[in-house]
């Protein structure tokens, strides 16, 4: 299973990744700001997918919007 990044990188578990635009996650009051840093990337059966932690809450996030640091 190949994970891509917007650009283009291979992600791989683990990876430390930035944001690159902000966003509003579902059923949070929270906004994760452009250029995030998310560290310890966890990748999901669906290639568009990576679990993650932030600000201490678990939270799915597409590929789409990420690029590796």
């Amino acid at each position: 299973m190949v994970v891509k990044d917007s650009i283009g990188n291979n992600l791989v578990n683990g990876d430390t990744v930035i944001l690159t635009r902000s966003l509003k996650p579902k059923g949070s009051n929270i906004t994760l700001k452009q250029g995030t840093t998310i560290r310890n990337i966890i990748l999901r059966e669906n290639i568009e997918e990576i679990d993650c932690k932030v600000n201490g809450s678990s939270i799915v996030l597409r590929t789409e919007f990420l690029k590796k640091a």
